[in-house]
């Protein structure tokens, strides 16, 4: 995307050497507070409205964990490579692109040969022959000490979570369902990264696992809060919307406690500026679904690059707390009630880098001769612009007052150079939604004109009253009605 390079919103890993390897990206000043509001929202949304537990898990873990959640067997992305020029690329991706539909992630590798030499598929780039395909662990292994011990960066959030449970349910005096979240980096060593933020080997997840008694689902009493709300589900081709209620009775969703979670994250991303006819969830089929998972949806939005996957949400039923019970010989049973039980696991697992790129996408629009990027207000990475009109030293000591009143609170941008029109332009194009500009009146009666993005409607206010009226814009007032 234009804009996000030319803004320094994200930009590529050391861009000034040519052999730096793909898929790693870096945010800018502008795309970190974008990054850090989107997860502000997320806390508020989320984990703070459904009194979540929140971790800080480490990224580097034991081979232990990993054998535990089959990450050293299973975690694998099919590769072939040309016999002619060396390209090495995934198997499943170019049967993809070649018969244009998805190609099941958990076929052998006799399965992959096949596909290729049934459709005559050769090397994109030299189109000579291609060998036979194998396995690539995506992992990325980490020597630690002088012994040079084998561990992991972690492919995913999760683990940390699933491996402290019993540990958090304890101190924090939990009761099923339990639902504990995290933020933070994970790493997977793709063969093919590309589309900028959409497949990345270093990224962000913001994830939560619901630990919860399989036994006790159906009186899960939180469903009553989003039984009426309306869900949009991809069903044979079409997309439909239907309550939680409807979507529980027909058996598109296994019981309360998923529709409950899957209304609250459609909800996240319409109040994080997504339009709700662009999202939609798509059910795994046996084949695209992991082999321990119970049910899987993903939550998919609409982009110019097709529909893209945002959140993974999976029942995982009771495989990883069994498989780390088994493993580490560790009690993982918690008591619930009069039952001593295993919990199972409801997961909704967030790409916050393709979350951000996708609203992005959604937020710019061209209108007229201004390119504009209509961020909801709280996502704005700059809250207030400040203009000084001239060069003028009166107006400019103005303006800093204005400053400094606002920044305490606001994240503000001074800019006096240029026209003011041109000013205005330059912060539309990375979402300001207020703009102050101070001029000849302001000297004299200490009134500024506040601006707004989107209607560009401007009204004239005191500055002792600025601080307050913008407060109030920011709480979702109509300070220019």
């Amino acid at each position: 995307m234009r804009l996000a390079f030319g803004r320094g919103f994200f930009v590529p890993s050391c861009e000034i050497y040519s052999d730096t390897p793909a898929g790693f990206w870096e945010y800018g000043p502008l795309g970190t507070i974008f990054r850090n509001r989107f997860i502000d929202l997320w806390r508020k949304e989320i984990v703070r409205r459904e009194q979540m537990v929140e971790i800080d898990g480490s990224q580097i873990m034991a081979k232990d964990v990993f054998e535990a959640s089959g990450h050293l067997k299973n975690f694998v992305d099919p590769i072939v490579s040309c016999s002619k020029c060396g390209l090495t690329i995934r198997a499943d991706k170019l049967i993809s692109d070649k018969i244009k539909r998805i190609i099941p992630e958990r076929l052998t590798n006799e399965g992959y040969n096949n596909h290729l030499k049934k459709n005559r598929i050769s090397c994109p780039k030299c189109h000579g022959e291609l060998g036979k395909v194998s396995k690539f662990n995506m992992m990325f292994r980490v020597g630690v000490g002088a012994a040079d011990e084998s561990a992991y960066l972690r492919p995913e959030t999760c683990q940390s979570i699933f491996v402290d449970f019993p540990r958090l349910f304890k101190i924090m005096r939990g009761k099923l369902p339990f639902p504990v979240a995290q933020t933070g980096k994970s790493f997977r060593n793709e063969i093919s990264p590309r589309q900028s933020l959409m497949r990345l080997r270093e990224f962000y997840q913001a994830e939560v696992e619901v630990f919860y008694n399989l036994l006790r689902i159906n009186v899960f009493e939180k469903f009553e809060e989003a039984s009426s709300y309306m869900l949009r589900f991809l069903i044979n081709s079409h997309i439909i919307e239907i309550s939680c209620e409807e979507a529980l009775k027909k058996e598109i969703i296994s019981n309360r406690l998923v529709g409950y979670y899957l209304a609250i994250m459609q909800q996240f991303y319409e109040k994080a500026g997504i339009d709700r006819n662009n999202l939609r969830f798509r059910k795994l089929t046996i084949d695209e679904k992991a082999f321990y998972t119970k049910s899987a949806f993903d939550l998919e939005v609409k982009t110019s690059l097709g529909w893209i996957e945002l959140v993974a949400c999976n029942d995982r039923g009771d495989y990883d707390l069994k498989r780390h019970m088994e493993l580490s010989k560790k009690d993982m049973t918690v008591v619930d009630g009069d039952d001593k039980v295993l919990p199972n696991i409801f997961e909704l697992s967030m790409g916050v880098d393709r979350s951000l790129y996708c609203i992005m996408e959604h937020a710019f629009i061209k209108e007229n001769d201004r390119d504009i990027l209509k961020l909801n207000r709280y996502l704005s990475p700059i809250q207030v612009g400040i203009f000084p009109l001239a060069k003028k030293e009166s107006m400019q000591a103005k303006a800093k007052e204005v400053q400094n009143i606002l920044k305490g609170e606001f994240q503000t941008f001074y800019d006096e150079s240029g026209s003011i029109g041109r000013r205005y332009r330059r912060q539309d194009e990375v979402g300001t939604p207020l703009g102050v500009t101070i001029d000849y009146d302001t000297v004299i009666d200490n009134t500024v004109t506040l601006r707004d993005r989107d209607t560009m409607e401007q009204r004239r206010v005191k500055i002792t009253k600025l601080l307050q009226i913008i407060r109030g814009y920011y709480l979702d007032e109509d300070i220019f009605r």
